[in-house]
């Protein structure tokens, strides 16, 4: 069986190599680089084509969403873990929107990122415990969705739309969207606006917790 290769970036020394250990334990998991800063996580990730990049935010010369960025414009097929001290509802937005699929606290016990991992491997996203009850706790403060009872919005929405939002909370693009529902890219974007206006949502953050909410997510 082909391990799972892993891809370290954190300008660390102790945390790069703390990493290693844990993530080496499994057998079946290769860390199979490591790089101190932003710029050489994106040369590292072009040159060996890890299928998971594990990356700490605050990275000198490029920080981890400037290069989780340019990773995912060179390797699309390649999913990036967001590690960070950081927990703040606007940076999860920019951790979305940069198109990260895992969120970690370095604060958590390695069994978060273990999951984390497990589940992008899988195309799923993962929230540290902590970061999802605080994603849920600002949902239930703000309502900043919509205050229609949820049965009559979720009502609103087509099934098309259902499809598509739950893909879209789930982290994937405009263009992964179509893909996976064989539509084209300008479908998959109405779709998308369309069910912005509808749930009178603001950001990709405003449907993951509309999608948490409803249970909507894997």
């Amino acid at each position: 069986m082909t391990a799972l290769r892993i891809l370290v970036a954190d300008d660390h020394d102790v945390v790069r190599h703390g990493l290693r250990s844990l993530l080496e334990s499994h057998h079946e998991w290769e860390v199979c680089g490591e790089a101190s800063n932003g710029r050489e996580a994106v040369e590292l990730t072009n040159a060996l084509q890890p299928e998971i990049v594990i990356a700490d935010i605050a990275m000198p010369e490029m920080t981890g969403l400037e290069a989780t960025r340019e990773i995912l414009k060179e390797n699309p097929k390649t999913q990036v873990i967001i590690l960070t001290m950081h927990e703040s509802e606007e940076l999860l937005r920019e951790v979305l929107d940069a198109g990260a699929r895992g969120y970690v606290l370095k604060t958590d016990k390695g069994r978060e990122l273990i999951s984390a991992i497990d589940a992008v491997r899988n195309h799923n996203t993962f929230f540290t415990s902590k970061v999802a009850e605080m994603v849920l706790h600002g949902y239930l403060e703000t309502r900043s969705i919509s205050s229609k009872p949820v049965a009559s919005r979720t009502q609103s929405l087509t099934s098309r739309e259902k499809e598509v939002l739950t893909l879209v909370a789930d982290g994937k693009s405009n263009k992964e969207v179509a893909v996976e529902l064989n539509i084209s890219v300008k479908t998959a974007e109405a779709h998308h606006i369309n069910i912005m206006r509808k749930l009178n949502a603001h950001s990709v953050v405003d449907l993951v917790k509309y999608a948490m909410r409803n249970n909507m997510l894997q």
